[in-house]
């Protein structure tokens, strides 16, 4: 039984870190280019313990700031000054 949950565990590391990765701007990972990741935790995903997953959560990625608003707010065209003056 620790056996299949440790398997469980180990696979969805391996395909959170996959996906997180391929959804990923290059401009949030760091340390190494993106298919050089990818091929990390493709390579040392579940056949090595999730070595390659961890390491990329760990030193691959840029941390969130957190949640922010964003900074401008939208307004209807009637109150957009820049869509006036295209008019």
């Amino acid at each position: 039984m620790l056996r299949v949950v440790l398997l469980v565990l180990i696979s969805g590391v391996t395909i959170y870190a996959l996906i997180d990765c391929a959804r990923a701007d290059e401009s949030q990972i760091k340390n190494l280019p993106k298919w050089g990741w990818l091929l990390l935790i493709i390579l040392l995903g579940p056949q090595a313990v999730a070595i390659g997953p961890i390491a990329y959560l760990i030193a691959g990625r840029n941390k969130p700031k957190g949640f922010k608003r964003p900074q401008r707010r939208i307004l209807p065209p009637d109150d957009d000054p820049d869509f006036l003056r295209r008019l």
